[in-house]
């Protein structure tokens, strides 16, 4: 299992710098954006010069790209928008494939047309479901032509919630380019340290198989996040199902700040 953090994690716009602040807080690999190299995180075009500079930073810092952000919404109600966004993904599978970074990854998307994250009524309904899956099916496509693994991460406000919907969307995909991202914190919102435990211990269970990327991110019983170890996530529990399934991709972690960055990785090296 390898030690990551969300590239933007450390400010900043010159990849070289970025990716020397990841190694020197104690990662290997990271999750980038390309917000990280000065771009648009989801841009119109990705100059070669651009591709360059980013595999340069990666071979002279050590660490590796695990993922490439490119996430829009793929449920917003608007074609026109999710047409843009689809659009943009390709430019963003083309870069992945350009700097052999294995997967990208996804929002499955939100009714909810001012953030993509946040919950809407009519998320759980089939024409919503449809409307994602639509998208995902051209979305593999293109992940497809270019040899590239995309994955969908279950977050509570979003259309995918859960172990069981992400694997439901790979069965109806059939796909071997479709993965699941797993974050124990998005996997409930108000819980007690026990059903947290068994919550997560059963989505591990369930995504068995088709995890490419684990995230390290807490939250509080209350539902606030907060950063890895600061809340009820079991994370000895989690890393040892994770590597009872066969699990050796990247453990990623995010949401906590660039001088927060060390000490996770003191803690969580110390579990995996």
């Amino acid at each position: 299992m390898r030690l990551g953090i969300f590239a933007k994690t450390f400010p900043g716009a010159d990849p070289a710098a970025v990716l020397a602040a990841v190694r020197k807080a104690g990662y290997e690999t990271t999750q980038f954006n390309l917000a990280c190299a000065g771009l648009p995180s989801m841009p119109d075009v990705v100059p070669e010069e651009a591709v360059a500079s980013i595999r340069a930073a990666a071979q002279s810092s050590g660490v590796s790209l695990a993922a490439l952000s490119g996430t829009y919404n793929m449920a917003h109600p608007d074609k026109f928008v999710r047409d843009d966004g689809l659009r943009r993904l390709a430019v963003i599978i083309e870069t992945a494939a350009a700097l052999d970074i294995p997967l990208v990854t996804l929002c499955t998307g939100s009714r909810n047309i001012a953030d993509q994250w946040a919950y809407h009524p009519e998320n759980a309904t089939p024409s919503v479901w449809f409307d994602m899956a639509a998208e995902m099916g051209k979305a593999l496509a293109l992940a497809e032509r270019a040899g590239v693994d995309l994955g969908i991460e279950p977050e509570q406000a979003n259309i995918v919630t859960s172990a069981r919907d992400a694997t439901r969307l790979i069965a109806d995909m059939r796909s071997r380019h479709l993965k699941i991202v797993l974050d124990p914190a998005n996997l409930f919102e108000h819980a007690t340290a026990d059903e947290a435990r068994a919550i997560v211990a059963a989505a591990i269970d369930e995504a068995a198989g088709h995890i490419a990327m684990a995230h390290a991110k807490d939250r509080h019983g209350d539902g606030r996040f907060a950063t890895a170890g600061q809340g009820i996530v079991d994370f000895p529990d989690f890393i040892a199902r994770l590597k009872a399934v066969g699990f050796g991709g990247a453990l990623v972690t995010h949401g906590l700040s660039a001088d927060e960055a060390p000490g996770v990785a003191t803690f969580l090296r110390g579990l995996v």
